[in-house]
């Protein structure tokens, strides 16, 4: 019931963070954000832990999200960048709870396969946008690539709950996915399709991370 709850609660919160940003609401849309980022922190935190490191560093990394989604929510100059330093950070505590919770398996390979396969081809289109920024982007686009890897692995490690482990990965590619969106907006094309489709992707993943802890062991 609870779950239910806190899913209808992120709902009407997302939509509400949709229409700040389609209407341009600065102001409200920092506090519609920041109350929804808060959310998935509750959720993880009120979450069974049946593998506690696994929960530590999935939290650990969220927090760390949190304090991303207040830089990038913020107009200032300079707070992209504090945005994208604490998004890395925050995927290098997730790469960590996969890898500790799955180790390697024989999804670790497909789905490394796969990551260099869509980072290139993402880096490639973004390379002639990225000016300045192109060393401070293959850095990120490495960590969120070992992070989508370490999501593989989590499919794959089959000494763990099957829905645990579907949605540790559908949650951490879904985060890889609305990535894409954020960099689209920064670097080739500012509109609201990016947030009305990477928004979504985004808190959608967080979620689905958070309500794994519960369900993984």
């Amino acid at each position: 019931m609870i779950n239910l709850l806190i899913i209808s609660m992120a709902a009407g919160l997302l939509a509400g963070l949709l229409y700040c940003e389609k209407n341009k609401l600065q102001a409200a849309k920092l506090t519609v954000k920041t109350a929804l980022s808060t959310l998935f922190i509750l959720t993880i935190s009120i979450q069974s832990r049946p593998v506690p490191t696994y929960f530590l560093f999935l939290l650990a990394g969220m927090l760390f999200c949190l304090g991303g989604d207040v830089f990038l929510a913020l107009p200032h100059s300079g707070m992209f960048l504090r945005g994208l330093v604490s998004f890395l950070v925050g995927h290098v505590f997730y790469v960590i709870a996969f890898g500790r919770t799955a180790g390697t398996n024989q999804w670790t390979l497909i789905g490394l396969t796969i990551s260099l396969i869509a980072s290139g081809a993402v880096y490639l289109w973004l390379r002639p946008h990225l000016g300045s920024m192109k060393i401070a982007v293959i850095c990120y686009m490495v960590v969120i690539s070992a992070m989508a890897v370490g999501a593989w692995s989590m499919l794959g490690a089959d000494h763990l709950r099957l829905s645990g482990r579907m949605l540790a990965c559908g949650g951490a590619l879904s985060f890889y996915v609305s990535d894409v969106f954020v960099a689209r907006q920064r670097f080739v094309k500012s509109e609201f399709f990016n947030r009305l489709i990477g928004l979504p992707l985004y808190y959608g993943g967080q979620f689905m991370l958070a309500f794994s802890v519960g369900l993984i062991g």
